[in-house]
C-alpha cells in the first residue's frame, strides 16, 4: 500500500480534497493500484517552520 506525504502551505478543506482525488486518481493509474490502496498524507507547514538558502520563508521577500 503506497503512503504518500505531501508537505504544503496552508490549505482549505475543499483544496485538500481536490489535491487528494487527483493525486489518488493519477498515483492509482501509474502504479496500476486500485484508488484505495492509495494514502494520502497532508502535512501544512508554516512558512516561519521552513528555512531556505539560510532564511525562514517568513523573512523572505519574495
Amino acid at each position: 500500500m503506497p503512503v504518500i506525504h505531501i508537505d504544503s502551505n496552508k490549505l482549505s478543506r475543499k483544496q485538500k480534497r481536490e489535491l487528494v482525488k487527483v493525486i489518488t486518481k493519477v498515483s492509482s493509474e501509474i502504479m496500476k493500484l486500485p484508488e484505495n490502496a492509495i494514502t494520502i498524507i497532508i502535512r501544512e507547514v508554516e512558512a516561519e517552520d521552513v528555512g531556505l538558502g539560510g532564511q525562514l520563508l517568513c523573512d523572505r521577500d519574495l
